[in-house]
């Protein structure tokens, strides 16, 4: 199947997954992970009308969409992999919304290049829900420290949630943490779901669904 083809092919789904769900957020965005895809098929997707993309990697970002993101205005770039403090000033230039706000080092380096740029992207944090050592992400115990210290003190956009559960593990019982965290804190969008669960992610309530290998093919 071509791009298109799976692109359509997943917004079917996600509609399904919205009709079948109990309390559906009010839309559900379809973030497609553009990682190690060239610019070709990225243009294909934007041929599509996706608009809506997500990167792992600051420098990967900035050798792709600059250029893409002057020809297509309505073009909104996620970044979802780990910040490390060094590119906040790229990431900041660059992306429409940070996924993966998870230390407070990292919120003040925010705070300290929107000072100086005047730019400041839409922020989730990201919670490490299976709380495991080798991913990125606040532990679920600390999130709502991060997020007062974010957005209370520090006045920055904090609008959601993300999560990357475990890979062996039931994604429902993170999806529902997740929710639950974001409605204490109330918080009002949650990225949640990849290629082979975003449909349960749907039926928990998210708003941003991130999905690569389903539209753009598996990659190495």
């Amino acid at each position: 199947m071509s791009i298109a083809e799976n692109l359509a092919a997943i917004m079917a789904r996600i509609d399904a997954a919205r009709k079948a769900a109990v309390q559906p957020a009010p839309a559900t965005h379809l973030v497609a992970v553009s990682k190690t895809v060239p610019e070709s098929g990225i243009r294909e997707a934007l041929a599509a009308g996706q608009r809506r993309f997500g990167e792992n990697r600051v420098q990967e970002a900035g050798v792709k969409f600059p250029s893409l993101k002057s020809e297509f205005p309505d073009l909104e770039l996620h970044l979802i992999g780990p910040l490390q403090t060094n590119k906040v000033k790229e990431a900041v230039a660059l992306f429409d919304v940070i996924q993966s706000l998870d230390r407070i080092k990292l919120a003040d380096a925010l705070a300290l290049e929107r000072g100086r740029s005047g730019r400041m992207p839409r922020l989730f944090v990201q919670v490490n829900t299976g709380e495991e050592a080798q991913k990125a992400g606040v532990p679920p115990r600390e999130a709502g420290n991060l997020i007062a210290y974010a957005r209370d003190m520090l006045k920055l956009p904090v609008e959601g949630l993300m999560c990357i559960p475990p890979a062996d593990d039931d994604a429902a019982p993170h999806f529902a943490l997740l929710l639950k965290l974001a409605r204490e804190h109330g918080l009002p969008n949650l990225s949640m779901g990849m290629s082979g669960d975003f449909e349960l992610a749907v039926r928990f309530g998210a708003t941003h669904v991130r999905v690569g290998s389903a539209i753009f093919g598996a990659r190495g």
